[in-house]
Formats: structure tokens, sequence, C-alpha cells
């Protein structure tokens, strides 16, 4: 093997980067009883909060 070997790089330049926090963006979903809007993050239960329904279908996005 030669002597000079690939050193990946450190975290401390990956820290230095800007990352997006995953857990404030909000996805949006209908509810499939009583048909409102229902915003959720990740880690949130996945309910309506109008009517308690757990059958939400997620909206198409506009590009």
């Amino acid at each position: 093997m030669s002597s000079q070997q690939y050193n990946p790089p450190t975290q401390s330049s990956a820290q230095d980067a800007v990352t997006i926090d995953a857990s404030a963006r909000t996805v949006h979903y209908k509810c499939g009883d009583c048909d409102q809007d229902v915003p959720l993050k990740r880690g949130e239960p996945i309910r309506c909060r109008n009517c308690g329904h757990r059958v939400l279908y997620k909206q198409r996005t506009n590009r």
C-alpha cells in the first residue's frame, strides 16, 4: 500500500455547514372524516385535532 491513505473529512467541517432543522418543517394533511386541514410536524401523533380521526391524507404539493 502507498504511504498516503485516504483520510475522510472530520466532523467539525460538517458542523460548519448550514443544516435545516427537519423537525421545524410542517406537512399539511387533510382529515378523512371532517375534511379539516391538519398541519403536522415530525414526531407529532397522526390524529386530527378537530375530531380525533386517525386517517389523514397527504395533500399534493404545488410546484
